[in-house]
Formats: structure tokens, C-alpha cells, sequence
């Protein structure tokens, strides 16, 4: 029996009972015409019928086959009915912010409301807070309740991708029910067949009512948007570029619309193919659907005609006043002796730059704007210039090249795009943009400004980018110190965690520096949850403990590698007599002192041994397996003495350079002279089986990414530090 329609008004969405549905997989046809005073209902395929949210939300958690969905015993499934009963609660009023010190209270120790998954019970209160819009935002920011927030975001970041899908659609600027954009009755609760404004973002709705990016783009009609994302290949593609890519796949999936992806080929000096390889590795990286690849050098014919064009029109002209001095004359304003050639002597020159003749060589096309206009952009910008250097995709055919400044507002208006959207810092270059649309007769399309997106102590910029790759700096476009999209993914960061920090700044145009430990903490609450951990002891001066009552033979146990998540796995530990600690570990150590030994229990260190210079050499102790772990001060994570530990190479990073924003000062002169740090340790054998990109955690020590896996004994594991939010150090 099969549930056939999904139906409830449109002013009063059960957002538990969808969310619910999408989790699970459940996909009926949703009808939301029903009257305003009419409960949520499930019709069958034999035509039965369920009535009411909580009806309906149980009846999912019957069926799902998601793990304690509703429970796995009779006590959790009555605790889950308990919280089904509270949760109206946050719906009245006067009561919410009542209901939520208690919410909050409860979940001081707890991770979810019932047992140790998500369950309805956490789904129906979720429901209550995003539906409250902007009230629980602003409780959520004041950090008033912190059990709570941290137990929302918990869940959002967990199940981001669904969540966020019905609070965009069901959730938009008009209250709860009206979807934000036109839906058929017919619609499908399937995640693939409802338009996502956020991707993949993971906590992108922390406010609940609507996606804290949720703008608009001016003029924009739903089904008629299309946008395009223009990089140019002459790098890989960095965080600073990730935020219009993302900009421009947020409104195409708002507006129903379609975004292209053009390379901006016109400089044959700076660009290669494996730049546009790696772009499109990059933005498929992302996530981004795009309707297809087009290139401005495509369009080399028609726009070599419109600069001819616009010469026969007196609209444009040939200089050939040398480059220095040219910029000299626009800053003062100062007309060029070429501004008033008669047309014939202007296409005469134009020809000259076509064959790429020591004459044409000389020339560039501006554009007849005007000199005098106190916007700069306006000052006859270059338009044409001659380049003898082949194309990477088209050879030698072309000895001249459009400036992006020309050639952006052509294809633009010959694409088919509605809106371009393009970073604040090329405000003044708009007027230029319309200008240059208008003296070629061609139809307006609107510009969209955001700020541009700045980290401190990053360099942002290809060409100083390019020069740490040329001057071995780096190990190439990838590196891990780099803010390339293939350098941040490499040292551990994953995109839902990237995604969701530049849809959490929407398109503001608030120029921001902004600091990295914010993305780590997003991506580490990522992780966490999910990651398998792992031990691991630092290789100098580790400390061999020797428990006199220890394991004569050693013997193993398989235990989890992650003991909330259960899809981690399990991990085989041995137990030895002789066990290896860090020997950071090993000096803390006072002799008569109970520790705690990770996965074991408590144990007694009796003798502390050392050699003559008073250095650590080793340890003897006894096992205290009946003593509580909550006594002990300090719990050492250990090794066993055995030949199948594996050797790992820790590698940490630091800031390329060394101050945070970058002012007039060459960035040569701010280099920082440590930016990796190398550090062997030892590690249980289960690593052995870890793939490169796997995310881990070593117990006590940290988050890392596996770069280099298991090969052979003889070649160490190599694993990238992940940063975790906190303040960075330096390596020094």
C-alpha cells in the first residue's frame, strides 16, 4: 500500500511531515489545494486515508527504513510520542520562548532528543523552530539557548540538503505555505524533482523561515533567468571565484533559470587548456548544473566584424600612442592625437593589426566615449590589441584579441544572458558595460554587483598565485597552502562546508575580510560527527609503558571506529603487555598516578625510568580496569608493541604570507619562511586500509586527510592536517 497524494493548504505546510518524507524517500504526488481549515492527509493507492501531521509523521516512521526512525524499542517510541505531543507548543506565542529554555535544557547532555539518531521526535521540533521564521534566528544568534542552536545546526548539517530544500521552498518570504516560486499541484516531494536554491549546502537555513542568502536579482522572471559564470583560464579555480560561481547557480536554481559557463579566452599570453581542464574539474567540483560550455573565442569572427563596424561608424578608432603614455593621458584626460584620424586611416591601421605587421603591432582600437567623463572606465577604454602569440585553442589564425571589456557586453547580449553578475570592485567598468551595448545596438542586460570575497593572510590574485607555482614555492596549482578550490579540498575541506559559507553571505556587497577559522568550524562540525577515528604516537622519543599484569599473549577486540556513528565501521585494537605512549604523554606522568587508557581502562604507573640527563626512557605500571574513568585527570591514548603499526607522515600547514591584508607592500616581502611542517609518527594497523581524500580523526591530535595511502612498509602514510576552527599557530 503505497501513499498516492500528499495534500494540505498551501497557508499551513506541515514541514516535519515533508522533511520527514524526504529523508525517507517517499515520493507521492503533493496537492495543496486543500482548504485552509482542512488537516494534512495522506491518500493511499487503495484509496484509504491518514489525516493529521503527527498521524502522518508517525506513519513515516513506521515505514521508513531509516534507523530509529521512531524509535528502537517500545520505551523510545513512547518517549518520541511525548515530544509529538509538546511540539504545538512552539506554535502558540506567548509559549515559545518558554518551550524553548526547556527544549534547551533538556538537550544539555543529549545529541538528539530520543536515543542516539534522528528520529520524528527531533524532525517535529525542528518544524517548530523554522517555521517561526525570524524569531528563532534571532534567538538562535543571541546564543541564548546554545543547547538548542547547537542541536538545530547539528541537523541541519546533517541533513542539510533535504531540510534546506523544504524550508526554500515551502518557507519563502511570504510565511509559511506559498511555495517561492509558481508549483504545479503535481509536484514530487523527490529531491530531484524540487528546484534547490542551496546545493549541497549543509547549514545554509539556520534561520529556518528562508535561506539566510535569499535575495533577488531585479527584473527576474521565473523560467526566463539566465545567468552566466565567465572565468578566465589562465588559473585553477579559488574561493574568491567559488563565490560567483555559487552566486550564479543560487538564482539559476531560484529562478527556475539556466546558467552557462564561458571561458573568457581572449588573452593567449596567460591562458592554457589545462586551465580549462582543471576550471571545469573545478565547477563540477561544486556541484554546478550548467546548461552547457561556450568560449568568447568562439565568437571571434562577429566581434573582428562589430570592431569594424563601430570604425565605420566613427565610434571607434586606431592608436597608436605608446602604452605609458596613454595611460598617463586618460588619468589627465588629455584626447589622444589618434581620436580624430578620419575613418579611412582608422580601418587602414585596423588592417595593419589583423596581419599583425610591425605597424599593426604599434595599434590598439579604443573605443570614442569620452575623455573628459570623471568615471575613468569612460576614458576611451581599449577595445582591440594585437597579440602574435597563438591561441590555445585556435593556433596562430589571430594576431589581434578583444579586451574582456569589449568582447563581455557582445557575447553577453548574443548569448542570451538576463542578468551578469559581477564582483562590487568593477562598479565603475558598469556604465562602460552599457555604454559600449548601446554603440553596438545590441539589448541591455542588467548587471548584479556583489563584493568580492577576501581572506586574511591569502593572496587571492593568479598572477602572484602563478608566481608561487613557477618559483617552486608550492607543489603546483593543488597544493594545499593554496585557497584553490583543489588546494582547500586537498587539505580536508568539504564542499558542503564550502558551499555553505558563501550562500551564508548571500550577495552582499559589504567589502569583508574574512577570517578562515569561521569556514574550519563549519566544515569540523561536518566532520565530526561522521568521521572515523584513529590513534596514533608521535615516532621521537615515544615512551614504551611495560603493565606488569598486562596480556601475556596479546589478544584483540573489534570495537567501533566512531561509537555515535555506526556506518564508520569497526576497527580491530590490539591488547599487549608493552604499549606505546607520546612521549609528551610520558613526561606528565607522576609515579602512583591513575590514568586512563583509551578503549582499555584505568591502569597505575608504579617506576618512571631515566637515564643519566634525566630524560624519560621507560615506564612501568599496572592495570586498574575496575577504576572509574571519571577520576582520572589525564587519558593517554597508546599503541600496542607490535610489527603491524604503520609509519605516517603528519604534515601540517601554515599562511603563505605572513600579514593579514595585504596594503601597498610587495607580498615577496611578507613571505613566511615555514609554511609546512613534517612530523613521523606510528599508526594502528586499520590504517592500512584508508583511500586517499578519506577524513579521520586521530584520537587527541586532530582531523586529517589521507594524501598518500598504504603502498608499502617502507613508504609512510601520508596524512594533511585539517584545521579545526581554532586560532592557527605558527610552525616556528
Amino acid at each position: 500500500m503505497d501513499i498516492k497524494t500528499f495534500a494540505f493548504a498551501p497557508s499551513s505546510p506541515p514541514l516535519s511531515v515533508i522533511a520527514a518524507a524526504k529523508l525517507a524517500g517517499i515520493s507521492p504526488t503533493i496537492d495543496t489545494a486543500l482548504s485552509p481549515d482542512s488537516p494534512p492527509s495522506f491518500i493511499f493507492s487503495d484509496g484509504l486515508k491518514l489525516h493529521g501531521p503527527y498521524a502522518l509523521l508517525r506513519y513515516i516512521g513506521r515505514v521508513a527504513s531509516l534507523p530509529n526512525f521512531y524509535g528502537q524499542n517500545p520505551f523510545e517510541s513512547s518517549q518520541i510520542d511525548e515530544w509529538l505531543d509538546y511540539a504545538p507548543i512552539l506554535s502558540l506565542g506567548p509559549a515559545f520562548e518558554n518551550a524553548c529554555k526547556y527544549i534547551d535544557e533538556y538537550l544539555e547532555k543529549r545529541t538528539f532528543l530520543v536515543g542516539y539518531s534522528l528520529s520524528i521526535a527531533d524532525l517535529a521540533i525542528w518544524a517548530g523552530l523554522a517555521g517561526s521564521g525570524k524569531r528563532w534566528e534571532s534567538l538562535r544568534k543571541s546564543k541564548k539557548y546554545p543547547n538548542l542552536a547547537r542541536w538545530f545546526n547539528s541537523i541541519v548539517e546533517e541533513h542539510g540538503t533535504a531540510l534546506n530544500e523544504v524550508t526554500s521552498v515551502y518557507a519563502g518570504k511570504k510565511g509559511l505555505g506559498e511555495p517561492t516560486a509558481t508549483k504545479s499541484k503535481e509536484q514530487s516531494v523527490n529531491t530531484d524533482k524540487v528546484k534547490k536554491v542551496n546545493g549541497d549546502v549543509s547549514e545554509n537555513n539556520k534561520g529556518g523561515s528562508k535561506p539566510s542568502a535569499e535575495i533577488d536579482l531585479p527584473d527576474a522572471e521565473v523560467g526566463k533567468v539566465r545567468l552566466r559564470f565567465a572565468p578566465e583560464p589562465s588559473g585553477y579555480l579559488h574561493i574568491g571565484h567559488s563565490k560567483a560561481a555559487l552566486l550564479n547557480k543560487y538564482f539559476a536554481e531560484r529562478y527556475q533559470g539556466q546558467v552557462i559557463v564561458r571561458f573568457d579566452d581572449t588573452n593567449p599570453a596567460k591562458e592554457s587548456n589545462e586551465f580549462v581542464d582543471n576550471l571545469i574539474k573545478d565547477i563540477d567540483t561544486l556541484g554546478i548544473k550548467y546548461e552547457q560550455i561556450t568560449y568568447t573565442s568562439d565568437y571571434f569572427p562577429e566581434l573582428m566584424e562589430m570592431a569594424e563596424k563601430l570604425i565605420r561608424e566613427g565610434k571607434t578608432y586606431v592608436d597608436d600612442t605608446p602604452r605609458e603614455q596613454m595611460q598617463k593621458e586618460r588619468m589627465d584626460g588629455i584626447e589622444s592625437k589618434c581620436r580624430n584620424n578620419i575613418v579611412e586611416e582608422n580601418l587602414k591601421l585596423w588592417k595593419e593589426m589583423i596581419a599583425g605587421t610591425e605597424r599593426g603591432l604599434q595599434c590598439c582600437v579604443r573605443g570614442k566615449l569620452d575623455m573628459q567623463d570623471p568615471n575613468k572606465s569612460l576614458r576611451d577604454p581599449v577595445y582591440y590589441r594585437c597579440n602574435p602569440m597563438p591561441h590555445h585553442r585556435i593556433g596562430s589564425k589571430y594576431k589581434v584579441y578583444p579586451t574582456y571589456d569589449f568582447a563581455c557586453p557582445y557575447v553577453d547580449a548574443i548569448e542570451g544572458i538576463t542578468h551578469a553578475l559581477r564582483s562590487s570592485e568593477y562598479h565603475d567598468r558598469n556604465a562602460q558595460y552599457y555604454r559600449i551595448q548601446e554603440d553596438m545596438g545590441l539589448r541591455k542586460v542588467l548587471i548584479y554587483e556583489f563584493s568580492r570575497l577576501n581572506m586574511v593572510y591569502t593572496l587571492l590574485s593568479k598572477r602572484k598565485l602563478l608566481w608561487f607555482v613557477q618559483n617552486g614555492k608550492v607543489d603546483g596549482w593543488d597544493d594545499a597552502r593554496f585557497p584553490t578550490v583543489q588546494g582547500i579540498v586537498r587539505r580536508g575541506l568539504k564542499i558542503e562546508a564550502l558551499i555553505q559559507f558563501i550562500v551564508e553571505q548571500g550577495a552582499s556587497k559589504n567589502l569583508n575580510l574574512m577570517e578562515w577559522d569561521k569556514l574550519w568550524t563549519i566544515n569540523k562540525k561536518i566532520i565530526d560527527p561522521v568521521c572515523p577515528r584513529h590513534t596514533a604516537v608521535i615516532a621521537d622519543r615515544r615512551v614504551l609503558l611495560t603493565l606488569t599484569d598486562g596480556p601475556e599473549k596479546p589478544f584483540v577486540r573489534i570495537i567501533p571506529r566512531h561509537k555515535k556513528y555506526e556506518a564508520a565501521g569497526d576497527k580491530v585494537t590490539t591488547y599487549t603487555k608493552r604499549i606505546w605512549l607520546d612521549h609528551a604523554d610520558a613526561v606528565s606522568l607522576s609515579a602512583g598516578e591513575e590514568v586512563t587508557l583509551m578503549d582499555w581502562g584505568n591502569a597505575i604507573v608504579k617506576e618512571i625510568e631515566k637515564d643519566q640527563d634525566g630524560n624519560i626512557t621507560g615506564l612501568s605500571g599496572a592495570l586498574h580496569l575496575e577504576g572509574s574513568v571519571k577520576t582520572t585527570k589525564l587519558k593517554l591514548t597508546w599503541l600496542p608493541e607490535i610489527d603491524e603499526l604503520v609509519c605516517l607522515t603528519l604534515v601540517e600547514f601554515d599562511y603563505l604570507i605572513t600579514k593579514k591584508k595585504l596594503e601597498e607592500e610587495d607580498f615577496i616581502d611578507v613571505l613566511n619562511p615555514c609554511t609546512k611542517k613534517e612530523t613521523l609518527a606510528y599508526g594502528d594497523s586499520n590504517m592500512r586500509n584508508l583511500q586517499r581524500g578519506d577524513v579521520l580523526q586521530l584520537e587527541r591530535k586532530g582531523y586529517f586527510r589521507c594524501d598518500l595511502p598504504f603502498i608499502r612498509p617502507s613508504q609512510p602514510i601520508v596524512l594533511y592536517a585539517i584545521p579545526d576552527g581554532r586560532q592557527q599557530t605558527s610552525l616556528k
